[in-house]
């Protein structure tokens, strides 16, 4: 018997208009009158956050704006965001967004009250401790930070992305409001469903995981491969927008208590370098990834491709890793997602430099199958002939 653990400590509201809810919800939980609300400018511009705002305010909350952050937040921003956390007197932060956002608050939340950069605690110089209570209120369907330990910021000085990780980076309440996501554009829709759904795989292979991220990873995958296509489609599909969030809650729930791993290795670096979206590049990699790691291991990813629907109960095992590696390519090929060589700055001559960063990477050792220097070389280039 294998010992595990697995622990959420996130409460967890599910449901239309449930967002406007936050004052009672805030109320009930006591933790403090004063708000430091991160978003991001597109948020904002789509008028998801003023509604929120005003009803805090009128509840009798203080509430501070802070919305200079990037699409791979920047250790940077994060360090502006403690300071004005500090000043305003803030007791938490209210992250509402993609996970730019929330990544971005969550950080806030350790460096504000604590000081120090973010480098300081992914590196280990200095401890998570004393971090104010976190609020996560997702505006996509992909990231699942707004139930774990987790914020991944890009170091401006390096390229490299740096995962801040600890049970205490768990936000206090996670607020889930299907409204919010109706407005995201197909492309955005496309990429934040593909990172879930690469969440979903990896919190299930890793070397880490555990029956409890399996059992929500397998229905993960099923929910979000039957509703992404749906929502790419037609953004105002309530039912299809409402699984998304769903499966995204369910993928960020399995890997949260597990890892990630040679996907988001790669995709990690690519963004560090070229601020490529984070699901484009999770996406570009992944059926690539699949291969390299079903070689050894082809019963579990047969499982991946029956619970995906791309595989029968009655094809064998080397049949359904085909049909896994063949169906994630349409699959990703229907939501638009480009090739490698298709995303802007993407060089040849920076491969040594992927490479690098990938195996940097604290995720590399979870990769089911051991992944070395030169298979992260053999894997970009295959991936940029496809």
């Amino acid at each position: 018997m294998n010992a595990f653990h697995y622990y959420c400590s996130t409460r967890i509201e599910m449901g239309m208009g449930r967002a406007l809810h936050l004052p009672e919800l805030l109320h009930s939980l006591q933790v403090g009158s004063s708000i430091l609300l991160v978003s991001d400018p597109g948020v904002i511009r789509a008028g998801l956050v003023e509604p929120i705002q005003t009803a805090l305010e009128e509840a009798g909350f203080a509430v501070s704006l802070f919305a200079s952050l990037s699409q791979n937040p920047r250790d940077t921003e994060c360090l502006a965001g403690a300071e004005q956390f500090r000043d305003s007197g803030a007791d938490m932060v209210l992250a509402i967004g993609g996970g730019s956002a929330m990544d971005t608050g969550k950080t806030i939340a350790l460096c504000g009250p604590n000081g120090g950069t973010p480098a300081d605690y992914a590196d280990g110089r200095l401890p998570y401790a004393n971090i104010a209570p976190i609020i996560c209120v997702p505006t996509t369907a992909g990231t699942g930070s707004e139930v774990t330990r987790s914020a991944v910021i890009t170091e401006s000085a390096t390229h490299r992305k740096m995962t801040l990780k600890h049970a205490a980076l768990r936000p206090t309440l996670a607020v889930l409001d299907p409204s919010l996501t109706l407005s995201v554009p197909p492309a955005v829709t496309a990429a934040t469903g593909v990172d879930a759904l690469v969440h979903a795989i990896e919190g299930y292979t890793c070397k880490v995981t555990n029956p409890i991220s399996q059992a929500l990873g397998a229905r993960a995958m099923q929910t979000i491969v039957s509703a992404l296509p749906a929502a790419y489609a037609d953004g105002r599909n309530e039912e299809a927008r409402a699984a998304m969030l769903e499966g995204s809650l369910l993928a960020g729930l399995c890997f949260g208590s597990a890892d990630v791993a040679a996907v988001h290795c790669l995709a990690e670096a690519l963004g560090g370098l070229y601020d490529t979206p984070h699901g484009v590049a999770n996406a570009v990699f992944l059926p690539h990834v699949l291969r390299f790691n079903a070689a050894e291991n082809k019963p579990m990813h047969a499982r991946l491709a029956r619970y995906m629907g791309f595989a029968a109960d009655a094809d064998a095992d080397e049949l359904a890793v085909e049909k896994l590696i063949d169906g994630i390519e349409a699959f990703t090929h229907g939501l638009g997602i480009p090739k490698l060589k298709d995303l802007p700055g993407v060089r040849k001559e920076d491969f040594p430099r992927i490479v690098e960063l990938s195996v940097q990477n604290g995720s590399t050792p979870s990769n089911v199958r051991t992944i070395t220097a030169k298979d992260y070389l053999r894997i970009l280039e295959e991936a940029y002939r496809s």
